[in-house]
C-alpha cells in the first residue's frame, strides 16, 4: 500500500547519520531524538518546515526529491536560515487545479486578480505595486515569496487552512512582517 505523504529526515548533511520516516507531522524533532535536520527526501507529497518548534518562524517549502543541506530548502542565502525543527504535510496541494484571487487592500478590499498559473514576477505580469493585503485560495495551495524570482521569505497559502482566507500578511505565518509579496507560484504535488 502506498503512502499518501512520506518524508525521510537525517541528522546529517548528504543523507548521512540517524534517519527517521514520517507520513504526518511532527511538532518538534527534538522529542525524537534529533537535534536538528541537516538534510531530507520528500518521498511523496508535498510538505512546508518550519524553523522553530511548533510549527513557528521560517516556513519551507518541500515538494518531492532530496535536500541534501540547508540551503537546498532555503532558498535564500539572505537570511541563512539553518535550522528546520517541524514540519508537515500541505494537504490541498494540487498543481493542475490551483486558483488563488489576490487583492491589494486587507480584507479582500481594493484591486484583485484571480491566477491560475505561477508567476516569477508580478509586477512583470501587471501587479503595481509590492504588497499584497489578503488573499483567497480558491484550489491548491500556493507559496508567495518576498521578492522576484521566487526568492526571500516564504509564505504558504492553502485553502484548508483557515477556509483559504488570509485576511491580511499576519496570517500568513507567525514570522510575516511585511505584506510584500512579488512572486508566486503553485506548490506541486
Amino acid at each position: 500500500m502506498q503512502m499518501c505523504v512520506q518524508i525521510t529526515i537525517y541528522d546529517q548533511e548528504n543523507f548521512q547519520g540517524k534517519r527517521m520516516e514520517f507520513t504526518a507531522f511532527c511538532k518538534n524533532i527534538m522529542e525524537c531524538g534529533m537535534d536538528n535536520i541537516r538534510s531530507l527526501k520528500v518521498e511523496n507529497g508535498a510538505w512546508v518546515g518550519y524553523e522553530h518548534s511548533s510549527f513557528g518562524g521560517q516556513q519551507f517549502v518541500l515538494e518531492r526529491g532530496d535536500y541534501p543541506r540547508w540551503d537546498s530548502w532555503s532558498g535564500s542565502n539572505a537570511y541563512h536560515v539553518e535550522r528546520m525543527m517541524s514540519f508537515r504535510p500541505i494537504c490541498c496541494a494540487n498543481h493542475k487545479d490551483s486558483k488563488i484571487t489576490v487583492f491589494e487592500k486587507e480584507n479582500f478590499m481594493g484591486r484583485q486578480w484571480e491566477m491560475c498559473d505561477d508567476y516569477p514576477s508580478l509586477q512583470a505580469m501587471g501587479w503595481c505595486n509590492n504588497e499584497i493585503g489578503s488573499t483567497q485560495v480558491q484550489s491548491g495551495a500556493w507559496v508567495c515569496y518576498q521578492f522576484p524570482g521566487y526568492r526571500g521569505h516564504q509564505y504558504i497559502m492553502e485553502c484548508d487552512r483557515q477556509g483559504g482566507e488570509y485576511k491580511n500578511f499576519r496570517e500568513w505565518g507567525p514570522h510575516a512582517q511585511t505584506n510584500q509579496v512579488q512572486s508566486i507560484r503553485r506548490i506541486q504535488h
